[in-house]
């Protein structure tokens, strides 16, 4: 598992405009609960939603692709203020694809955290692919740093206070 902390890894974290997360299995433990009545339930980290927040307040765009629709997932995006939403998306890489092209970023510049298969063709192309700790192998295998907690357990603020910490413009207690 490539958790180590790198001079590459630090070089291209200052260099990320955009920050793109998978949902289930990254920024909740993968868990579907589902009630008597239909209603679908996620857990998601607050540790995590405040390195969100901080990205977006330093201007680092985040944005969301999830295979999934859910309606606690919609809610929770509108919550963290994240513009950048792609629900119910079976074909990831476009969305990427259509993110790139609309933020005008380039591929090097962008981080991708994802936790499986779907997410690897992104995780392939953009600049820093990461995959949290409890990823299937395969998002492991293409990742360029494996964070030590796992998804929906603080992962993407580990992400998220990386990427901070290596932004030329930000003093160390800003964060």
């Amino acid at each position: 598992m490539n958790n180590e902390v790198t001079e590459l890894l630090l070089s291209r974290a200052a260099q990320i405009k955009l920050l793109i997360l998978d949902v289930d299995g990254v920024m909740t433990d993968g868990r579907l609960w589902f009630g008597d009545d239909g209603a679908e339930y996620k857990s998601f980290n607050v540790k995590d939603g405040h390195g969100i927040k901080q990205l977006i307040n330093r201007g680092i765009d985040v944005a969301v692709i999830s295979g999934r629709c859910s309606s606690a997932v919609d809610r929770r995006m509108q919550e963290l203020g994240i513009e950048h939403y792609y629900p119910g998306q079976s074909d990831k890489l476009s969305a990427f694809d259509e993110l790139i092209e609309k933020l005008a970023v380039q591929s090097i510049q962008v981080a991708y955290m994802g936790d499986d298969q779907p997410d690897v063709p992104a995780m392939q192309l953009c600049g820093l692919p990461v995959a949290v700790a409890d990823a299937h192998q395969c998002a492991v295998e293409v990742a360029g740093w494996v964070t030590r907690a796992n998804g929906g357990a603080g992962a993407v603020r580990e992400l998220c206070d990386l990427i901070l910490a290596q932004q030329p413009e930000l003093s160390s207690d800003d964060h």
